[in-house]
């Protein structure tokens, strides 16, 4: 991709069939097989890449030429080297957030927008989670996550943990590194205890840096409400937003919101789901819309 950038992509499925594309969440969350299983093999052609600095892709962890502008960019090439005019663009929390201002960007290339768990990358969004808003609901594992940090640097989480995930000492990354990634998982479906298992300290590190680089700089757009406010350019093209009720992470209201000024896109609303992919209500869901376009 150039700036010593090297993206991981696959394809899947039918070669001749209808192209989707994938973005996972994080930022730096990484694709897995398992984002497959909601398109049919016969129908679709299935494309997964992992954004730079996780995954696969390399350097690892690397924040360097490594903003949301880089990452729509590299959708790009990718489409192109591909020989893909349009495609069905899939994503959920951050990959909601890409799919969004990729589109805005780029109106003329997806054929639909398929969103879960909605994030619109907005100071209200990161002051709620980091701020904590959902540390009301999950105090035990807000304390976790907040014990690490002296009191008086409480009032910025975000400034506090990226002291700590730059801090050039691989072990005290590692450490942050763990329970930044934790406190997001444990509140990531509705049957969690509010505990997780120890994150694989390679990942955890590289998620975890990814995540703070981009939420330090605000997404790196160019000002709060920035997608919301630009709606506008994408109001043709046809969307389903599928959100948890209970969605910890990135609360409704998003969602509802980018609805409103959405005339062309569905708001599915999963009652007894979180945020998680996996969350049953949320995967059926989504493996139905799919089979709806699939019969377009």
């Amino acid at each position: 991709m150039g700036d010593g950038h090297t993206i991981y992509v696959e394809q899947s499925g039918n070669p001749e069939g209808l192209p989707v594309v994938v973005f996972h969440g994080g930022p730096g969350g990484g694709a897995s097989p398992a984002m497959r299983r909601y398109f049919d093999p016969k129908v679709y052609r299935i494309i997964l890449f992992d954004q730079r600095g996780c995954g696969r892709s390399k350097p690892h962890a690397s924040t360097e030429d490594n903003t949301t502008w880089h990452l729509i960019a590299d959708i790009e090439r990718i489409r192109e080297e591909l020989e893909i005019d349009q495609w069905i663009v899939f994503g959920g929390s951050w990959g909601a957030t890409l799919a969004l201002l990729y589109a805005q960007t780029h109106p003329t290339r997806p054929a639909a927008l398929v969103l879960r768990g909605v994030f619109l990358m907005t100071q209200a969004e990161l002051n709620w989670f980091y701020g904590g808003g959902a540390g009301q609901f999950w105090p035990e594992a807000w304390q976790r996550f907040a014990s690490l940090i002296p009191e008086d640097e409480h009032d910025d989480m975000i400034a506090a943990y990226h002291k700590r995930l730059f801090s050039g000492d691989e072990e005290t990354e590692v450490k942050y590194g763990r329970a930044w990634a934790s406190w997001e998982n444990s509140l990531a479906s509705m049957s969690s205890n509010g505990m997780s298992g120890q994150p694989n300290a390679e990942y955890a590190r590289a998620f975890s840096r990814l995540e703070n680089h981009y939420f330090t700089n605000a997404g790196f757009l160019d000002f709060d409400g920035q997608i919301l406010a630009h709606m506008d350019r994408i109001t043709s093209i046809p969307g389903v937003i599928v959100q948890g009720r209970y969605d910890m992470i990135c609360p409704p209201y998003s969602a509802y919101e980018l609805a409103k000024k959405w005339p062309n896109a569905r708001l599915r609303m999963i009652q007894d789901a979180g945020h998680a992919l996996s969350e049953p209500g949320i995967t059926a869901e989504l493996v139905r819309v799919m089979k709806d376009f699939a019969e377009l």
